[in-house]
């Protein structure tokens, strides 16, 4: 593929798309990991987790040939979003019993993690669009990027002043974990063929879950601190 060719340029655009259109999960993350934290470190956060995630990401491609041949997968990442999701919502402990530090690499760990299991979706599929030409892979991450980053910062501002909004971002995102498990090839091909409908209802299920679980942690806090 020659280089700013008509094929180079739209493979590049179909994978800055597939990033951004598959990334919007990934900023919900970023955004509800670093919301509780100090203003003054809140976007070091955000820059260093990316920086993190993006890395991860990168040898996750590389490895896509091999990570298609892996049983299970995408169902063991959805599997490992949920209690992500649902450690988000629940209400962060008091200031002074973690320091800032603690917080500040917490919410770090958090985006990497987190990227890591709802990447599969995303690497296999631009991987696919790069048909083998990692050099693609690096640029459409590093236009669209910035773009997630900004998304978040946006989000997470929209979570400050309207806090109702963290369960909808938390929906979001058990709503990716459903929808990981049901499109594994193994598991989503066993519910298609014996239980017809419940690759629209898992989704639905999962996301209600999270959000049941995480607004009883914060009603069970709310009741201690009135005690």
């Amino acid at each position: 593929m020659e280089f700013l060719s008509v094929d180079f340029l739209l493979a590049v655009g179909s994978i800055i798309i597939l990033d951004l259109v598959l990334g919007g999960d990934n900023a919900v993350v970023i955004a509800l990991a670093s919301r509780d934290l100090p203003q003054t470190i809140r976007k070091k956060a955000i820059y260093v987790g990316t920086a993190g995630a993006l890395a991860v990401r990168l040898l996750m491609t590389f490895l896509a040939v091999w990570l298609l041949t892996v049983p299970f997968l995408q169902a063991i990442g959805g599997l490992a979003l949920i209690p992500i999701a649902i450690k988000l919502l629940k209400p962060t402990e008091d200031e002074t019993e973690i320091s800032s530090c603690e917080n500040f690499w917490t919410a770090i760990k958090t985006i990497i993690v987190a990227d890591v299991a709802m990447g599969i979706d995303n690497v296999l599929a631009v991987a696919g669009a790069a048909e083998g030409h990692f050099g693609l892979v690096v640029i459409g991450l590093l236009v669209s990027v910035p773009i997630i980053v900004w998304g978040s910062q946006l989000i997470g501002a929209l979570m400050q002043k309207y806090p109702s909004f963290i369960f909808v971002g938390a929906g979001i995102l058990g709503w990716t974990a459903g929808s990981m498990i049901i499109h594994d090839k193994i598991i989503g091909r066993y519910i298609a063929n014996t239980m017809a409908g419940f690759e629209y209802i898992v989704p639905i299920l999962v996301a209600g879950s999270v959000l049941a679980i995480g607004y009883r942690a914060q009603q069970a806090v709310e009741i201690s601190e009135d005690i």
